[in-house]
């Protein structure tokens, strides 16, 4: 037996994880991201909350996100806040699942 939910209960689901700290943005975007991906494949995904949180993770921004796995902007763009987030975000995009949304964005931990 099994439920097929919609995005505002994944979206319900993924914000009472007091485990984790999604922005209700973010957890909106998981549940779109997840309902995307499983109309993109044709796979039927089990909602796993734990192993979403253990997967990604929210951050305020695409320079947050790179910096923590290392990344450094280019010298040219360094006092540039767009310039810099664009590139970590292409950085971000060429090693993981990015997914952006009002407010942040969330990462595939890689």
């Amino acid at each position: 037996m099994k439920k097929t939910l919609t995005i505002e209960e994944i979206t319900h689901a993924l914000m009472f994880d007091h485990n984790a700290n999604w922005s209700w943005n973010g957890a909106e975007a998981l549940a779109e991201y997840f309902e995307e991906f499983e109309k993109a494949n044709g796979e039927e995904l089990e909602l796993d909350i734990v192993a979403i949180r253990c997967e990604f993770t929210e951050y305020e921004s695409a320079q947050e996100a790179a910096e923590n796995y290392g990344w450094e902007p280019s010298e040219d763009i360094a006092d540039d806040g767009q310039e810099c987030d664009a590139e970590a975000l292409q950085w971000l995009g060429c090693r993981t699942n990015v997914i952006e949304f009002q407010g942040g964005v969330i990462i595939q931990d890689f």
